[in-house]
């Protein structure tokens, strides 16, 4: 017996045997889906639907996929995979950089999607915990806002989740793959900068001469949260 999920998933993909493949698989896993082929489409639907997920092409007819994830995120924490043929590291970036979640290179392995997919589920599952603390940062998971002492943060959701992670697990030497897994999702593969990257924008916002540094590279190991002495 197949048992629906409520759980909804939005598919934007022009390509319609990858996009007919992914749907059928996800009914298969008791999910509900909606397919659309453009840009314009998915930004409509994506706000109509309301879907829990969405999986998203980045070259689209009518609007890209990297408009779509910042047209979402001026109002929208929506969970958003990526997936595209684009797979180097700058591509990657400006993904993420735009608001997606997490970044799938075509051709994929169709478990590996699914695994993302109840990451991301696990990771936006609601919170009854409403504020987090730590040094001299205030987090607040559901409007999505951020102080350190009185002075408002200006994070993308990535820096958000970022600081959220280093907040839930402070005092420790976290490894670059535990955060990568912990924020993403995944481990991008050592190639890659994009914790790195991630990193010094979280630093530059966090940092003024009066607000020592609070993110301390752990060489050899990655990084730690702790307050200043």
């Amino acid at each position: 017996m197949t048992i629906i999920s409520s759980e909804r998933i939005l598919i934007i993909e022009d390509e319609g045997e990858i996009a007919n493949f992914i749907q059928t698989e996800l009914q298969c896993e008791g999910y509900q889906t909606l397919h659309v082929e453009t840009g314009t489409e998915g930004l409509l639907e994506a706000r109509r639907w309301q879907p829990d997920l969405i999986i998203l092409d980045r070259m689209l007819p009518g609007m890209d996929g990297l408009s779509i994830c910042r047209r979402l995120r001026e109002s929208s924490s929506v969970p958003i995979i990526m997936l595209t043929a684009l797979g180097a590291s700058s591509d990657r970036v400006q993904g993420l950089d735009s608001g997606a979640n997490d970044y799938l290179v075509k051709p994929f392995d169709l478990d590996e999607l699914l695994a993302r997919i109840r990451v991301q589920f696990r990771l936006h599952q609601p919170n009854a915990l409403r504020e987090l603390f730590g040094a001299d940062v205030r987090m607040d998971l559901r409007s999505h806002e951020a102080w350190r002492n009185d002075y408002a943060l200006t994070l993308t959701p990535t820096e958000f989740d970022l600081l959220k992670y280093f907040l839930e697990n402070p005092n420790q030497a976290l490894s670059r793959q535990q955060i990568l897994i912990g924020v993403w999702g995944f481990d991008f593969g050592g190639e890659d900068n994009v914790l790195e990257v991630y990193v010094g924008y979280l630093r530059r916002k966090l940092e003024t001469a009066t607000a020592p540094r609070l993110i301390h590279t752990v060489r050899g190991i990655g990084y730690m949260f702790r307050a200043p002495a």
